[in-house]
């Protein structure tokens, strides 16, 4: 099966729409189709983000990544946010996700960033394996706190 990345556009967005909600649900959130295209739209459409998205020969989609720009004020360089990473069951273990990672860090490499974060959860032991396979090394020195502004 013959796999290729592609930089998303406009007239990607309804094929990457399920996958990004199916990404959701597997992150423990209620499947919600219209929230998910609308969230996809509106990244690409503002150009607030970059996403790959793998096909097959056929054009069927097997996953994506998203990528988000931000900046490290220590390194005073770009970096690049690795947000999502989704690839569907049966593309499991077929070298998607591989190629996806693959993808997004060469993007990032000439858009002449820095480097590259991400996080995971911490039971996602496939991910993590996937990302220490590809020489990510996970970050000993730093916590990640977070504020939910959504709180009752």
């Amino acid at each position: 099966m013959a796999i290729q990345a592609l930089r998303a556009d406009a007239s990607h967005i309804d094929i990457i729409a399920p996958l990004f909600d199916a990404y959701r649900v597997f992150y423990r959130q209620p499947t919600h189709l219209p929230q998910s295209r609308d969230f996809i739209a509106e990244r690409i459409v503002r150009d607030e983000s970059v996403i790959f998205i793998a096909v097959d020969s056929d054009g069927a989609a097997l996953g994506f990544v998203q990528m988000f720009p931000t900046f490290s004020s220590i390194d005073a360089h770009r970096t690049w946010l690795l947000g999502d990473l989704f690839t569907t069951p049966d593309a499991r273990g077929k070298g998607v996700g591989t190629l996806l990672m693959n993808t997004a860090r060469d993007f990032a490499r000439l858009s002449g960033a820095k480097g590259m974060t991400l996080e995971t959860a911490t039971d996602n032991f496939s991910a993590q394996r996937l990302y220490e396979s590809l020489g990510y090394v996970r970050d000993g020195g730093y916590y990640t706190y977070c504020l939910d502004l959504h709180q009752g």
